[in-house]
């Protein structure tokens, strides 16, 4: 299925098969492509470039497609290894975290810190934490394969 051009998101690079690996819902998703292109939110003279995920309801290209700028994919794909890192040793916390220092991290991002914590003000956090560390596992393979790929692009890339 061809991602739209006639939008305000204009595609520059696409990916027009993405529902075939869209993970667990690869060859099942509304997810059909993923793009980098002109922002749509782009003002007179001004262009950022931005990621979309195209989503597709079967009869219409939906409203829920994503678009986010890069820096944000980005920001996105620290806080998921981030992340992954802390669940591979939070086995050693009575809840998978220490509620006293919830502060996973700070990541030093243009002259501050991105703070990576988990979310003390999520009232079942305890319920939360042990059902999203099941899911991280069960997609760990899925997810470690893309983790993979994209160390070897950073490496090829000079990263």
């Amino acid at each position: 299925m061809k991602i739209p051009t006639n939008l305000k998101h204009k595609p520059v690079v696409v990916s027009e098969n993405y529902e075939q690996v869209d993970g667990r819902k690869a060859r099942n998703t509304d997810a059909k492509g993923l793009s980098l292109g002109l922002a749509q939110w782009n003002d007179r003279g001004k262009v950022d470039i931005s990621a979309k995920v195209w989503r597709f309801t079967g009869e219409k290209w939906s409203r829920q497609s994503e678009e986010l700028p890069l820096h944000r994919v980005l920001d996105l794909s620290i806080l998921i290894c981030r992340t992954m890192e802390h669940f591979r040793e939070a086995y050693r916390y009575e809840h998978l975290y220490d509620p006293e220092n919830p502060v996973i991290d700070r990541i030093g991002l243009q002259g501050d810190a991105m703070t990576v914590e988990v979310c003390t003000d999520n009232e079942k956090i305890n319920e939360d934490i042990e059902l999203f560390n099941q899911a991280l596992s069960d997609d760990g393979e899925m997810i470690g394969e893309r983790l993979r790929t994209l160390s070897r692009i950073l490496k090829e890339m000079g990263y």
